[in-house]
């Protein structure tokens, strides 16, 4: 196996996990992405650079994350190790709950898939099960490869992982309200107990179902389909001013969740009608992209925050319909 290309672009969208009952199993890809360029060097040189999120923070050599994914991709394919000129321009935010690790490591994987430029190696399979080992496990690798919103799930033998995507129905407007502080995902899943009771298991399965339908055909659905018993409760102690705000909205009327392990919300909101009675808030008037719209959640955020949003962004985000791409380019 060798590297029948030299220079690649990839990009990779932001993604939320669990979507309230579907934990470490539903998620959703956003549209916010980061961009990077990679080059295959002739040297064993490797030299990161990183513009945005990240920037100054993240490692700049064989370390980063982007790197380590390309090169296990490589191993498992026999391909060559090379030297590696990477250029990220990072838009996901780190530490937030909104899959900036998996959007890395599916990016490393779909550069390398570039580099080797055979379409019979490297498919979605392969990557979703390297993504799976190196992220630990597959709910944001998943929409963050193959776009929408997917469920994944492995064999009860620990063998396969697979993924669906489901239907969005074209409503469905998300919002990402992402707070001034991080907060790791080792933080937020140590805090979860090994058993929950029975009759919160069996609640939380009937949402999860819920979900499913309220996602593709009834939105208006969406709040009771959002409840979750398994996680965001347990997870109240690390993230407080989250899940006070996740009550917040959800008393009034909107679908919101804790955005993968936090701290981040995302409310899957509805969009509003043409009459512009919701899009008059400032606090939610920031928008990534061209697909930006007002929704039923605008006024409640505003409310919620009382006008004072104390370092918080409001992101109104559209789905991404498409997951990572990587296209070969000449110099």
């Amino acid at each position: 196996m060798r590297l029948r290309a030299a220079h690649v672009r990839v990009r990779v969208p932001a993604t939320s996990a669990n979507l309230g009952p579907g934990f470490d199993a539903l998620g959703m890809a956003l549209g916010l992405h980061d961009d990077l360029g990679v080059r295959a060097l002739g040297s064993s040189e490797v030299r990161v650079e990183v513009e945005g999120e990240g920037a100054g923070e993240v490692p700049a050599d064989e370390r980063h994350l982007v790197v380590r994914a390309l090169r296990a991709a490589l191993d498992h394919v026999g391909a060559p190790q090379t030297g590696l000129h990477l250029v990220c321009r990072n838009r996901i935010p780190h530490g937030r709950g909104l899959g900036s690790s998996a959007a890395a490591v599916v990016a490393g994987l779909l550069a390398a898939r570039g580099l080797v430029g055979d379409p019979d190696v490297l498919g979605d399979d392969d990557v979703l099960a390297l993504a799976t080992e190196l992220e630990g496990h597959p709910d944001n690798a998943a929409p963050a490869l193959l776009g929408g919103c997917t469920l994944a799930w492995s064999a009860d033998d620990g063998g396969a992982v697979r993924a669906v995507r489901l239907p969005v129905h074209a409503d469905v407007a998300p919002v990402a309200i992402v707070p001034p502080q991080h907060l790791s995902t080792h933080a937020a899943r140590g805090v979860l107990p090994a058993q929950v009771p029975h009759a919160d298991a069996a609640w939380q399965a009937g949402r999860a179902g819920l979900l499913v339908e309220a996602l593709g055909r009834r939105p208006d659905l969406l709040l009771d389909a959002t409840g979750d018993r398994l996680h965001q409760g347990y997870r109240r102690s690390v993230m407080p001013e989250s899940l006070a705000l996740v009550d917040a909205l959800r008393a009034r009327g909107v679908a919101a969740v804790v955005s993968g392990a936090g701290p981040t919300v995302l409310a899957l909101a509805r969009r509003a009608g043409t009459s512009g009675e919701a899009a008059g808030s400032t606090a939610a008037r920031e928008g990534v992209g061209d697909d930006v719209h007002p929704t039923d959640a605008d006024a409640a955020v505003a409310d919620a925050f009382g006008g004072v949003m104390a370092g918080w962004r409001v992101l109104r985000l559209p789905v991404d319909p498409d997951g990572a791409t990587v296209r070969a380019l000449v110099d």
